[in-house]
């Protein structure tokens, strides 16, 4: 049985990806679950892929359902196509959306084909995770929920009082009288 990894790249910063493995005999609804949970996000809205070129054009479309829109070509249905079926040729380009409200978009490439199959692994299985995700809803802090917490105790996003403009003044006239000083150096007359 043939094991497929993808390179899932975040569209808006290619150096935050995933690397999913995935049985090609298993469908696109199996690899859009996997996709979705590798980056953290839920499985509330719609979502597509399409089949791509080297220059990122959209194709075919596998959708997972038939969309309220119009068509050139009816798409394919993810729950019904499996990976296997749509490789053909061994760098071969997807294109994912998610949430067309906010198009999360992301980049895919088939990186590896192998036979061997890892009977530790459940597939289809992230096999490798570089960079933060981005927060499907909002920001997503480095330091996680226990910093929220603080922030809301400690009210972070009011301005600090008590620190103003003082002081600016001082440094104009400063630098007023550093350049009257300035004019009568390099005019020495030789002795």
């Amino acid at each position: 049985m043939a094991i497929l990894k993808f390179r899932v790249y975040f569209e808006e910063d290619d150096s935050i990806y995933r690397d999913i493995a995935i049985k090609h005999t298993q469908s696109f609804l199996d690899f859009h679950f996997a996709i979705l949970k590798s980056f953290e996000f839920d499985n509330k809205h719609q979502a597509t892929f399409f089949r791509s070129n080297d220059n990122w054009q959209k194709g075919r479309e596998i959708s997972v359902e038939k969309y309220d829109k119009a068509y050139k070509v009816t798409p394919l249905i993810m729950a019904d196509t499996t990976i296997g079926s749509e490789i053909k040729n061994p760098n071969e380009k997807f294109m994912y959306l998610y949430d067309f409200s906010r198009n999360w978009g992301f980049l895919i490439e088939l990186i590896n084909v192998s036979k061997d199959e890892n009977p530790k692994i459940s597939y289809p299985a992230t096999v490798r995770t570089e960079g933060i995700a981005p927060s499907q809803y909002g920001t997503k802090s480095v330091l996680g929920d226990r910093f929220v917490d603080v922030e809301e105790k400690y009210d972070l996003t009011k301005v600090a009082e008590g620190f103003g403009t003082e002081g600016d003044d001082e440094g104009e006239e400063s630098g007023e009288e550093e350049e009257g000083t300035e004019g009568t150096e390099g005019t020495g007359e030789e002795i």
